[in-house]
């Protein structure tokens, strides 16, 4: 059965992409961005960057509620096949950090969910797993996608 997802997983992933490998590298650099874009509207909806980002306040919202929203998106066909294909993986100290990583940025991810739907947390809360969502995706992608641009060149 895993052999068939699989079979069909890459078949579908590489009449798009080069190879499965490089799809994971483009999605996980798409949630990258998008998640920059997440830095950039969260410091302004907490009031900083008001002279950069120069939009009205529930625009900037909804940017940051969508491009959020657009980001773990671009992170589910990566962890699909880092899970449901690869597993988590020990090979290298390089592949130990990024599985770590991996499985930190969704348990991060469900926390910020949390503090996003209860409002009883401190203020500071919610800032703080925002940005340790961020560097857990940062970390994540250093070690997978910036490998494989590194190694590979871009190889889409």
């Amino acid at each position: 059965m895993l052999a068939d997802i699989n079979s069909s997983y890459t078949s579908i992933v590489t009449s798009v992409f080069s190879s499965t490998i490089a799809a994971k590298a483009a999605f996980a650099t798409a949630a990258i961005l998008l998640a920059c874009l997440q830095l950039l509207t969260a410091a302004r909806i907490y009031g900083r960057l008001q002279s950069v980002v120069r939009l009205p306040d529930a625009v900037v919202s909804r940017v940051h509620r969508y491009s959020g929203r657009l980001a773990f998106l671009c992170t589910l066909p990566v962890v699909f096949h880092c899970v449901f294909i690869l597993g988590f993986q020990t090979a290298s100290t390089r592949v130990a950090i990024h599985s770590i990583l991996g499985s930190f940025f969704y348990g991060l991810f469900a926390a910020k969910v949390l503090f996003v739907r209860d409002h009883s947390y401190p203020s500071w809360v919610l800032p703080l797993a925002g940005g340790l969502l961020f560097v857990a995706l940062i970390g994540a992608w250093w070690t997978s996608s910036f490998w494989f641009f590194r190694q590979v060149g871009e190889g889409l």
